[in-house]
């Protein structure tokens, strides 16, 4: 059995004997100048990168990863400077090359592949065309031979039908092949450096992990050096040779992926891996530890070690000296903290699966939300004036149940389902057909608008982006005294108190009360609304993706709330995401979703072990290990959902199945088989041929 684990080319330095470097970073210093005066977001920072090699930058939002991405491109605009130091590209100083050179690097000899893969690409321009720009204007080659070259980086990035795709516009696209298109693009001239800033944020897992593998095996073929910067470690351990910790303007540790995880040598290193869950603890055999406290200001930088004020590790007399020395720790790792010597040694987590506790039965609890046969269908018309069209499965016969004090995860790919239940379970839309009954009484038929009070207060919803809560022109204990008057009738008084209760709940000061959604962090923003839906007092708290869009520091002070929340008030909680790392920690029974079916279900250590659905296990494949010591077994899955007009007639896993037994596949549908202790698996395989599958991971 062949699994992938971090190469061993991960301690290899950073440039060959004498070979120069492709790219050099010399005591760069980068301001922004405001109205305010001059912000020093980076105060100094040195690193190089060698031909072929990949370094990965990671740390907290606000920690200066983007703006050394933009000075490397020379994208800082008219208010960003760099004011001393050098950024050499192949022994060039970038900031000191005439406008037009840098225009002929940019492109040619310098990429850049941005988190938003629409912020590269025209929308009113097919697909081929604005592939075949690149060789057009870097390389003078005609029509012809700009359209082959497009043609083959289609091909080379594994897109489907690559002539089809050429015809294309940018919407026509899903967010993987828009990805995977700007990549191409990237590519396209061979460039020796590619810079590429949260390229897989906004991905499904299995497409995240398709796009990684791309990139590391074009990286390979073109040999190009890779920036790669991610809030996600797993993502920078599959990807990258070396990691640059940066904190506050400042690489504060840097070295060998395996050196660094294995032995971090900087406080904040071991804090932020000390926030990410593994898929070999659970909340209730480890709760996560969240980095305390917030990013300093630009403008109020502690003297001596900028992470002093958050560090359990600090001595105040030997952390406050300036300047602060960086303490070599090999012949390539170092980090700049006084006490990286002395640090007792790091307690690496768990992060296979044979050290988890076994999750409560399913009879531990009352019973609180019960699907059953659960039906939506949306009709699309094919024209502009109506037509035949077809029909939209988009939930098709679910049977889910949720227990009181609980959690129930719902995962799967995007398009899958997930969000549509959401919104049958909250009113947004009608089943078409089966029940949805919460606390016994049946809700599928009622619009939010027609439910009653009660059933509103019961039911309450935590969204991904906090934003969409919050009214921006009202003040955030505006926000908090409405819905606890209209959910539950009290009194100005009584809610304004009540208020302040809620914010203290989730861990805010009640002063908060009077700020506006402005001037709170996305981390504050999200435990407002946290506090927003526990106004109501309810029994089940719907989240829908609500930690994705968060820094691994922040991610781990919204679970471990959401946990105690739970722990104190009995709370059910349905949890959507596409993060199997967090449902592995917070959830006790999982919901495996695809195509609009659950294809399995049962308690999550029973999710996380073989038998394993063949879905199920492609999705634990694909999920980034912050870990370079574990292995892990690669499943691609070839080709993307099927589209609603080619639903296939069986399995609605069949077209991309890698244990496909045959035609019975196709045509049939797959039984639902059920273990002993209620765990269901929807698949033609027998139980027994799929509890002898490998494991996913092995540590």
């Amino acid at each position: 059995m062949q699994y992938a684990a971090a190469p061993e080319t991960n301690t290899r330095p950073a440039t060959g004997p004498g070979a120069p470097p492709v790219l050099e970073l010399r005591n760069v210093s980068i301001s922004y100048f405001v109205r305010a005066g001059e912000m020093k977001v980076v105060p100094n920072i040195s690193f190089k990168l060698g031909q072929g090699e990949a370094l990965g930058l990671v740390g907290e939002s606000g920690c200066g990863k983007s703006t050394v991405a933009f000075a490397i491109m020379q994208y800082l605009g008219t208010v960003g400077r760099i004011t001393s130091g050098q950024v050499l590209f192949e022994g060039k100083d970038l900031a000191k090359l005439p406008a037009e050179e840098l225009r002929a690097l940019r492109g040619r000899r310098i990429s850049m592949v941005y988190q938003d893969p629409m912020s590269s690409l025209n929308p009113v321009i097919p697909i081929g065309r604005q592939l075949m720009e690149v060789p057009i204007v870097h390389f003078g080659q005609s029509e012809r031979e700009a359209h082959a070259r497009a043609l083959q980086m289609l091909r080379e990035v594994n897109l489907p039908d690559p002539e089809t795709m050429m015809t294309r516009y940018p919407h026509q696209l899903s967010g993987g092949q828009q990805q995977r298109v700007v990549i191409a693009m990237a590519l396209m001239a061979e460039p020796s450096l590619l810079v590429m800033d949260e390229p897989t944020t906004g991905l499904d897992v299995t497409v995240e992990a398709a796009v990684l593998d791309l990139v590391a095996r074009l990286r390979e073929k073109h040999n190009t050096a890779i920036v790669f910067i991610s809030h996600n470690l797993g993502t920078v351990v599959r990807i990258c040779d070396r990691i640059g910790v940066m904190y506050a303007g400042e690489l504060v540790e840097e070295g060998p992926i395996t050196d660094v995880f294995r032995n971090p040598r900087h406080p904040y290193t071991r804090g932020l891996l000390s926030c990410i869950p593994t898929l070999g603890a659970d909340k209730n055999s480890r709760p996560l530890t969240a980095i305390p406290g917030q990013v300093p200001s630009i403008l109020n930088r502690p003297k001596g070690c900028v992470f002093q004020p958050r560090c359990r590790f600090a001595i105040a007399e030997r952390c406050s000296q300036d300047p602060l020395p960086t303490v070599s720790l090999g012949e390539h790792h170092r980090a700049k903290c006084v006490r990286a010597e002395e640090l007792p040694p790091h307690e690496k987590l768990p992060q296979g699966l044979e050290a988890v506790a076994v999750g409560p039965q399913p009879g531990d609890a009352e019973e609180v939300l019960r699907i059953a046969n659960l039906r939506k269908t949306y009709h699309q018309a094919t024209g502009m004036f109506g037509g035949k069209g077809y029909d939209v499965h988009a939930v098709d016969n679910i049977d889910l149940e949720a227990n009181r004090g609980r959690t129930l995860a719902i995962v799967g790919e995007s398009g899958c389902g997930k969000s549509t239940l959401a919104k049958v379970l909250t009113g947004i839309e009608l089943g078409s057909a089966g029940m949805v009954t919460l606390g016994g009484k049946e809700i599928s038929q009622i619009a939010v608008e027609d439910r009653d009070a009660g059933t509103k207060r019961a039911i309450q919803m935590v969204f991904q982006n906090p934003d969409s809560t919050l009214n921006p022109s009202h003040s955030i204990g505006y926000v908090m005294t409405r819905a606890i008057r209209k959910l539950r009738g009290l009194t100005a008084g009584a809610a304004k108190s009540e208020a302040g209760t809620l914010l203290k709940t989730v861990n805010l000061p009640p002063e908060f009360a009077s700020r506006m959604p402005r001037q709170l962090s996305g981390g504050q923003k999200q435990r407002v609304a946290i506090a927003r839906a526990l106004a109501g007092e309810p029994d089940l708290i719907l989240a829908d993706e609500p930690v994705s869009a968060l820094d691994v520091s922040v991610q781990a002070a919204i679970i471990n709330l959401l946990v105690e929340i739970q722990a104190k008030r009995g709370a059910t909680l349905i949890f959507i995401s596409h993060d199997l790392s967090v449902v592995r920690y917070i959830a006790d029974h999982v919901a495996v979703m695809y195509l609009g079916q659950v294809m399995e279900f049962g308690r999550t250590d029973e999710i996380f072990a073989p038998p394993y659905h063949p879905y199920t296990e492609a999705l634990l494949s694909a999920v980034p290990i912050a870990d370079p010591d574990v292995h892990q077994r690669r499943i691609i899955l070839e080709g993307a959902i099927p589209s609603p007009q080619n639903r296939p007639q069986g399995c609605p896993f069949a077209t991309r199945c890698p244990r496909k037994l045959g035609p019975i596949c196709d045509n049939q549908a797959p039984p639902m088989q059920t273990t002993a202790t209620g765990h269901r698996i929807a698949c033609h395989i027998p139980l027994e041929d799929l509890t002898k599958v490998d494991k996913v991971l092995v540590a």
